[in-house]
């Protein structure tokens, strides 16, 4: 380089253009990096609408184990309970769309609330990327042992010689733990009390502790309970019989056709996540859902593997969503809240 020029590019090095101009050029070099790594390049948060020991809690966590393994990174689950899901989801709605915040939806939180709240912070369908369902969950009609009933027609039976004794408890306001038993309230005419809870755990220990006398339930959360003998199972919901439970008739079988439920939980991502990113996280649950051992882990709490592709569950959820709107408005809670 002549003098000259040396001269000439000793003031540009040092000017406040040709710093903004370096930094520039840095960051955009680290945005590249960062952008060439494979997802995920740092722990991924998956946020649960519940509190710790509910059903969707108890049956993801070996499911983010296996995954934080086969990604080399932390699956870390974050619990957010309260409002029949709301808060947990509102949050997730707001998250960057990055891959890195992840949610787990329900039935009530995504296709029950829109049709019982008259506001909601979020939108079902707007806010959120259906990425997999990851299991179906078989709904059980669970009773205190200190109950004198061996079947859902002897409940029915002793509901209707004590009109408003039998109490029943729910995971809140317009869950489908609360709709199930107005399904059941509907085709039975049994007069019942109400007790909603803030989640599924706290209305199961009470049915225990005998301050309410049943609850439909999803299965992980009351599987252990049955099998301790702290709770007895009446039926269960589906339309065919549980692997859970095979020696346990449906409600159906019991006489009540109309009360055929089936409850499922899947993983959503924030709306403006990358397709990529939803993929593999969709193919990688699966798989993790689908394998062997998988299986059998949810079977074991009372689920079923589900494990489909983003698009069969957005159709899914948008069938869903449609179902229980008939379900809200003949229960006399559409847009109650």
């Amino acid at each position: 380089m002549t003098p000259g020029i040396a001269l000439t590019m000793k003031p540009f090095r040092h000017s406040p253009f040709a710093i903004r101009l370096c930094a520039a050029a840095s960051l955009a070099l680290a945005c590249a990096t960062t952008a060439a790594q494979p997802y995920p390049a740092r722990p991924v948060r998956v946020i649960i609408p519940q509190a710790a020991g509910g059903a969707v809690d108890v049956a993801w966590r070996p499911i983010a184990q296996k995954l934080s393994e086969t990604w080399g990174q932390q699956v870390v689950v974050d619990n957010r309970p309260g409002a029949n899901g709301i808060i947990g989801l509102e949050t997730v709605s707001k998250s960057r769309p990055d891959g890195y915040t992840l949610g787990t939806g329900f039935t009530s939180a995504l296709t029950i609330n829109p049709h019982v709240y008259k506001a909601l912070p979020y939108d079902t369908f707007r806010d959120f990327v259906p990425v997999t369902q990851v299991v179906i969950n078989t709904i059980t009609l669970v009773v205190n042992p200190y109950l004198p009933v061996k079947s859902v027609k002897d409940l029915v039976a002793l509901g209707r010689s004590r009109p408003n004794d039998l109490i029943y408890a729910s995971a809140g306001i317009g869950n489908m733990t609360h709709l199930t038993a107005e399904l059941m309230r509907l085709e039975t005419g049994l007069r019942m009390t109400h007790v909603p809870y803030k989640g599924d755990t706290p209305a199961v220990t009470d049915l225990i502790g005998g301050q309410v006398a049943l609850i439909f339930a999803t299965a992980p959360s009351v599987a252990g309970h049955i099998q301790t003998g702290r709770l007895r199972l009446l039926a269960t919901c589906g339309t065919k019989r549980s692997f859970s439970f095979p020696d346990t008739p449906t409600m159906a079988e019991s006489g009540f056709p109309k009360v055929t439920v089936t409850g499922w939980w899947g993983l959503v991502a924030p709306a403006g996540t990358p397709r990529d990113i939803v993929q593999k996280v969709s193919r990688d649950t699966a798989r993790q859902v689908q394998s062997p051992e998988g299986r059998g882990r949810l079977i074991a709490v009372g689920a079923e593997p589900a494990g489909t592709t983003p698009e069969a569950f957005t159709a899914f959820v948008k069938s869903e969503t449609t179902k229980w709107e008939r379900v809200a408005k003949a229960a006399g809670i559409y847009r109650s809240q």
